[in-house]
């Protein structure tokens, strides 16, 4: 046998001159095997540094033991926290985890599924990108017995496994907050407008300001495409209106940190001439010398093991087919928001 070729259960076979069924029943302690074959076969497989063939292990027992992760982009610190949780929860139940960054990019997204799909994952725990409207895609794995699960950015419609922020509650407090500390000129820099939590952002701060009996605005309400290009292009917008807003809501920290950066270039004060409040809570805004005024956390850690919770109770649920029951009810985790103040200026 050559040095540079693994050996096989042939070989081992051919060395003992035995079939191949019996060395694979040796090596598996099968109780059809004499212990005297058992011993000869596994003292040879040790000798030649023998390794099962992973990939017909998991063609036969139709199980990669290997989930996959769907994200927008990895470089924020939000998806980083969530990655923590998933794998967390993934490595206690014997799980590898496959990562891929759609890049808010549909098709990338569809192709990154298709990928997984053909490299057989058992599950996916995915958050979709930006600019995703649609869900075939997911929904054509129920056929091929994969799991899904969503977290943070989830779809809209029932029929899906989710876990996500309740963005009402955290908006609420926010505006609330802004509102207390005086302001009645407050802006709002949202994501894309098919994205759910944009429209929830914007129902919630006009169902605010009807409660305290402020003028509504629409001029103040703005999307950024979540480049930084797209964002300054809002800033520039809200900016323009008058009178200016004094205040802001950013749909997460990064946007907020762009504006902010927009804001000083106009001369104007952070969260003296113009304050901000944002979304996440991330830990890199404990670094900046005038963070948001407060940011809503969002429980990133929590939001992925959940999801990861979820998919592993589906998989242990997967029947001998290899596809999973019919669930009575899809699983809708909504965990609450927390206002967090970072300064009281």
């Amino acid at each position: 046998m050559k040095e540079d070729k693994l050996p096989t259960i042939k070989e081992i076979a051919k060395q003992l001159n035995v079939s191949v069924s019996t060395v694979s029943r040796a090596l598996h302690n099968h109780p059809s095997i004499g212990l005297r074959t058992k011993m000869r076969v596994q003292q040879l497989a040790q000798q030649l540094d023998y390794e099962p063939n992973q990939a017909a292990i998991f063609f036969k027992q139709r199980k990669t033991s290997t989930i996959g992760v769907v994200l927008p982009n990895l470089k924020e610190e939000f998806f980083s926290e969530a990655i923590n949780g998933i794998e967390e929860i993934a490595t206690k139940h014997k799980y590898n985890v496959l990562i891929s960054q759609s890049r808010d990019d549909t098709e990338r997204e569809r192709m990154i599924v298709a990928t997984m799909k053909n490299n057989r994952v058992d599950g996916l725990i995915v958050s979709l990108g930006a600019n995703t409207t649609t869900y075939d895609h997911f929904t054509a794995l129920k056929k091929y017995g994969i799991p899904v699960v969503f977290f943070d950015r989830v779809p809209s419609l029932p029929d899906f496994n989710k876990v996500y922020s309740n963005m009402n509650s955290g908006t609420r407090e926010a505006i609330e907050f802004l509102i207390a500390k005086g302001h009645r000129r407050i802006g709002v820099l949202n994501g894309p407008e098919q994205m759910r939590s944009s429209q929830e952002r914007t129902d919630t701060y006009m169902q605010v300001l009807v409660k305290r009996r402020l003028k509504i605005d629409l001029g103040l309400v703005t999307s950024t495409d979540l480049t930084r290009e797209g964002t300054l292009k809002a800033m520039g917008h809200l900016l323009s209106q008058r009178p200016k807003p004094t205040a802001i809501l950013a749909i997460n920290d990064y946007i907020a940190l762009d504006a902010m950066q927009y804001a000083r270039q106009q001369k104007l004060r952070i969260n003296k001439d113009i304050c901000f409040v944002s979304y996440a809570n991330l830990s890199i805004t404990t670094y900046l010398q005038t963070p948001p005024m407060a940011s809503v956390e969002q429980y990133p850690y929590r939001q992925g093991s959940e999801a990861a919770e979820i998919l592993m109770e589906l998989l242990s649920k997967t029947d001998h087919d290899g596809l999973p029951p019919e669930p009575e009810t899809f699983r809708n985790v909504v965990i609450n928001g927390q206002l967090v103040i970072h300064s009281k200026r």
